[in-house]
């Protein structure tokens, strides 16, 4: 493999979309040209983004770099962390069993529902009145 060799994945969850790329080496992996620690603010969600990584056994022998666009942070970390999954088992195919088994393969198909004319949200309805 030669140096600027990369995999690259696509994850998408709720309204987000990441396109991540996976490197072989040792370097800080970035989100938005950020570190991935100081673009999550809350340590868990910058954790998370590397338990694909962490599943395989490649924490400390690949990084990655994400450009993730859309919705809330739940919804990045969790297409980050598809994106990843996607790129490792394009990079080596026998990863794909234990990544499916840890459900970083399957894209989560849950949407917001959209709201309905004449209710208060998707399913709430106004107060009925007898009188």
């Amino acid at each position: 493999m030669s140096k600027n060799e990369f995999f690259e994945g696509v994850g998408r969850r709720k309204t987000s979309i990441a396109r991540v790329r996976v490197y072989t080496g040792k370097a800080v992996s970035t989100i938005n040209g950020m570190p991935y620690n100081e673009y999550f603010k809350v340590d868990a969600d910058a954790q998370s983004t590397l338990k694909p990584l962490n599943t395989v056994g490649l924490d400390g022998k690949a990084y990655f770099t994400a450009k993730v666009a859309g919705g809330g942070t739940t919804g990045q970390v969790e297409a980050i962390q598809l994106g990843i999954g996607r790129a490792l088992y394009l990079m080596t195919p026998e990863l794909k069993s234990e990544l499916r088994k840890a459900g970083f393969v399957t894209r989560d198909p849950r949407m917001v529902e959209r709201k309905k004319y004449h209710q208060l949200k998707a399913r709430k309805k106004p107060q009925f009145s007898k009188r």
